[in-house]
Parts: structure tokens; sequence; C-alpha cells
């Protein structure tokens, strides 16, 4: 195969499919798009309706090119992955689903290609923040990764809206978390560990979910005593989902969980992003705190406005995946995404959208 990536097929065009495609097209690769629905929307890349839902449907539409991105629900990875790996192919996906990911780490042990899943928001660009952080100190204290994607304007007692994948949110909320604690590594509920925190003067509250730290768990479990991965929200919002998935027993029925939030809490166009990522440990013999502290709210990008939480997740794939075209990252075997250096991935046309003013480019 070749190393360089030239021709890519994208997987699923919802709006963060359709967005990454749209990046890498922009970036200047040869992009064809995949979705079992006929879309009404035009889009600057040449687009298929075809499925790939199985390995022997994914193989048959991932044949002919040099890469795949699997932005498909999480379930459908694996058959998406299993197909690459079998025709030698780069993969990169988005998932935050921990299965998921470790039976494709297992595929990558023997892969001609990248396998290289969780390159979004969180999984993905947070643990490739909080790993640069690490690398100040001389020992690590903690790793503390915390993301909000909420509405700039929240109205109701949730305080929320459904701007990512309600199937996604609810795992989120009901899956256990990975955590490193006091250097040992654990299992912990979902929900819990509530902590108040400001960006920006804004008041949030964080809580453990499941999915952001990837594979971090396994990367610095012995050369970190605590790590840990939590959710912001606007106050309230955790006990109320509380009530809602365990108090009325909601998480034994999480399709219908979703699709009642999700009628609930539409999306809204006006979102923000908040990322605040913190490590602490020693240097020069003083315990010291690093930080990176970050809101991003829409970006117009090709002629169109896009959702905050839509441009951090597919800017992030995109600049992995230029990062791999152009040298800057192995060209085969898994890719860890806290090991992927935060200077080169700011370099890429896709990274440097992380950079970008405040506000820059908002209709």
């Amino acid at each position: 195969m070749s190393e360089k990536i030239n021709r890519i097929a994208v997987l699923g065009l919802g709006r963060v499919g359709s967005l990454a495609a749209t990046l890498l097209h922009e970036t200047g690769f040869d992009v064809v798009g995949f979705d079992v629905r006929q879309l009404r929307r035009k889009l600057p890349f040449k687009v298929e309706k075809k499925s790939a839902a199985t390995k022997s449907e994914a193989l048959k539409t991932c044949k002919g090119f040099d890469a795949v991105l699997s932005c498909l629900p999480y379930h459908l990875n694996v058959g998406v992955a299993k197909a690459a790996h079998q025709l030698g192919l780069h993969y990169f996906d988005l998932t935050e689903d921990v299965p998921t990911t470790k039976a494709i780490q297992e595929m990558s042990k023997t892969s001609t290609g990248v396998m290289a899943p969780q390159c979004g928001l969180a999984p993905g660009l947070v643990g490739i923040i909080g790993a640069h952080l690490a690398e100040q100190f001389e020992e690590v204290r903690s790793i503390k990764l915390r993301v909000g994607a909420l509405p700039q304007h929240p109205t109701g007692l949730l305080g929320y809206a459904f701007n990512w994948s309600p199937e996604g949110v609810v795992n989120e909320y009901l899956n256990d978390c990975e955590v490193i604690e006091e250097g040992q590594h654990k299992w912990v509920s979902p929900m819990e560990w509530v902590e108040k925190i400001y960006v920006g003067g804004n008041r949030l509250e964080a809580f453990t979910t499941s999915g952001g730290l990837g594979t971090m768990c396994e990367t610095y479990l012995g050369r970190v005593e605590n790590l840990d991965y939590k959710s912001m929200r606007y106050p309230g919002h955790v006990e109320l989902m509380n009530f809602f998935f365990h108090e009325i027993l909601m998480r034994e029925q999480r399709e219908l969980a979703g699709e009642i939030l999700t009628h609930a809490k539409p999306p809204v166009d006006d979102d923000v992003v908040h990322i605040h990522v913190s490590a602490e440990g020693i240097i020069d013999d003083r315990l010291m705190r690093q930080e990176y502290v970050r809101s991003y709210y829409p970006l117009e990008i090709a002629g169109r406005v896009w959702r905050a939480i839509a441009w951090t997740t597919s800017a992030s794939v995109a600049a992995v995946i230029e990062m791999v075209s152009r040298g800057d990252l192995p060209v085969k075997g898994f890719i860890k995404q806290e090991l992927i250096p935060l200077e080169l991935f700011l370099a890429t046309r896709n990274g440097g959208l992380y950079e970008a003013p405040r506000g820059a480019g908002a209709g």
C-alpha cells in the first residue's frame, strides 16, 4: 500500500462525517463519501449511496482507497476495521467505546496500515493536550481532562441540548469509567466525583463519564498517581440525570432514554465547547500546575457555519490523517492519541483551527 494517503473513503455523512470529509477535501485529499441515505444537501466531494453495515459491505465499499474514516455508529466500527485490515488500508474513527477500541488494538498487531480509533475531541484532542502538559514535569501527580459541549444560552433545569449522538451521550452517562486513583487502575461509576469548575468566569459542574480517556490509563499506569476524565455541564444537570436514569430506571431502556432526551432538548446551533485540561507535578523540586483552557464556538468552514462540537471533533481526526500522510506519525500499527505531539498536531492545516482567534469565522 502507499504510505502517503491520497484517496480516502469517509463512511457516514452525518454532521461530523460531512464536515470531516469536507475538511479532508479542502486539505487536498481525494475524498469519496458514503452513506446509506440519499443526501439532499450538496457536498463538495463525490458522494455514493452505499452501506458498510457488515464487513462484506465494507470490503466492497472501501476497495481501491488508501484509507478509511468511519463516522458510523460505534457498533459498526469493528466490521469496518476488519475490512480495512484485510485490504491493508489505514483506518481512522471517532469511537468512544472501550470494547471497540480494544478489538481494533488487537487487530493492529498484524496490520500493514495504521489503526487509529478515538481520533475525535474526547477521546482524541484532550488526550494529546493532557500528554503535552504531563511532559513538562519530572514527576506527574495528576492529569485531569474536562470537556463540556454545551448550548451557549441554556434553558430549563437541565441546561443542555443534544448536539451529539444521543446514543453516545447515554453510553457516557451509564457505562463504567476508567481512572487511575492513587496509582491504581480502577473502574468507577459514571456521574460521580462531582466537582465545581470555572471556565471563562462561567460556573460549571464536572462529573465522571465513560470513554473520554481512550488508552491513557494503559499508557500512564505506573507513571501518574491520578488520571481521570469528566464532562462539564451547567450546575444542577448531573442531579437530574441521576434521577432520570437511576431513580425512574431509564437506564434499563437506553434507546428510549435517548429518544426522550433528544425530544426534550433538541440540538441548537449556538453551542460552545469548553476544554479544561490540567496536570500537576514536580518541576525543579517544586509542585506546579499547568493548564490548557479554551472555549470554541461555531466556525465558518467552506462557506457554511458549523457547530462547535462538529468542527472540534472533525478537525481533530482530519489533523491526525494529515500527520499520517506526511510522515509525522507511524504508517503502521496502533496509534494512541496521547503519543501524538501537540506541536505537530497544531501545525497541520486542520489542527491550526484550534489556535484561531475566538469566534473567528462565526456567523
